[in-house]
């Protein structure tokens, strides 16, 4: 098959006016115009745009968005204008900068025997939202499953964020990511931290795979890279995106130490160092002896129970049962405590920013 386009249809009124005004305003080139001694039909291009221009067509006058890198330096800086023949033109950045939210603070709950809807996503992917509210935004909590193991329909991606964890809860999934070598096998206990705009891809899963995903901000850009291939070729563990180093940390073979609540031990998984202290994140257990009441200064405090019991108890909240599958946010400022903490007890937490005081009222 030899090549095709593809062209917008554009009614006019007067050929010659918007001519000029996708020409001289938009920047745009005159490709073809017919017939010569009438022109009655001019076709366009310009920003990754071909536009046809009929006079006389029955057609609606639309809407066209540009991306352009410097939106200042088009249209003398307007971000929105209307052509002669009423096309409406939406002038944006190409790339954005990346805005989170100023976070709602809220102390939530979020029970797995409450039964909320599971919902079906990307390449096929059951999502469960672990904080409703979304902090106003600035966070993503998401319980994911594939329920049949084997191959993942998926396709070389990345993630605007500002913070992104994938965290094994049960299972395994292989997953190929840009400048780190092979397929990576991630099992239960083990996670990675995906810095933003690496690119990767889901391969294969086992039957009953899921995983913990937190995102920041909650709603973010995900873009297909049809131009890159997976895996790369190159190794190159040093490498950062933003400031953040890709990490692929192990359960297997741990060390426990103290954790910065008394009367409970940890596990750290290196985030808070490749990230440059963006984000902690940290398995905790029981350990011995009570729990005190604490409070953190930080800015979000998530928690995830996978496996055990324990009851949350908060000043002026009533206390909550938890077991596995629960999460919980608890705001800053607030007194909280774990109690009637079971021996198996284990909980994945995620503290943004990475450093933060715990007091002990």
């Amino acid at each position: 098959m030899g090549e095709t386009r593809g062209e917008f249809l554009l009614p006019s009124d007067s050929l010659q006016d918007d001519m000029n005004f996708f020409l001289r305003v938009l920047g745009m080139r005159l490709d073809m115009i017919c017939p010569a001694d009438n022109p009655r039909v001019a076709v366009l291009s310009g920003h990754g745009l071909r536009l046809r221009l009929e006079v006389g067509a029955a057609l609606s006058p639309g809407a066209l968005r540009l991306l352009v890198p410097e939106p200042d330096s088009l249209a003398g800086g307007a971000r929105e204008l209307r052509a002669p023949n009423g096309t409406r033109i939406e002038i944006a950045p190409l790339d954005p900068p990346l805005v989170v939210p100023p976070t709602e603070h809220a102390f939530v709950v979020r029970r797995l025997r409450d039964r909320a809807p599971w919902v079906v996503g990307r390449a096929g992917m059951h999502y469960r939202d672990l904080v409703p509210s979304r902090l106003g935004g600035a966070m993503i909590a998401s319980h994911i499953r594939i329920p049949d193991g084997g191959p993942v329909p998926d396709m070389v991606h990345y993630h605007k964020v500002g913070f992104q964890l994938i965290f094994c809860y049960r299972g395994w999934v292989d997953v190929l990511y840009e400048d780190q070598g092979g397929v990576r096998r991630l099992n239960a206990g083990d996670c990675f931290i995906q810095p933003p705009e690496i690119r990767h891809r889901v391969v294969e899963a086992s039957e009953g795979i899921e995983v913990i995903e937190i995102g920041v901000p909650a709603e973010h850009v995900t873009e297909i890279d049809h131009d890159m291939t997976l895996p790369t070729g190159r190794v190159n563990p040093e490498r950062e995106w933003q400031g953040q180093r890709f990490v692929h940390n192990l359960a297997a073979g741990a060390r426990w130490e103290p954790f910065r609540i008394p009367g409970l031990v940890a596990r750290d998984t290196t985030i808070r160092e490749n990230t440059r202290g963006v984000a902690s994140v940290m398995v905790v257990r029981r350990g011995t002896g009570e729990v005190p009441w604490a409070v953190h200064e930080g800015d979000i405090l998530f928690g995830f129970v996978m496996e055990g019991a324990a009851t949350l108890e908060g000043r002026g909240q009533s206390p909550a049962e938890l077991s596995p599958g629960d999460a919980f946010v608890i705001p800053p400022g607030m007194a909280s405590r774990l109690s009637r903490i079971s021996d198996d007890f284990e909980m994945l937490e995620v503290a943004l920013p990475g450093e933060f005081e715990t007091r002990f009222p």
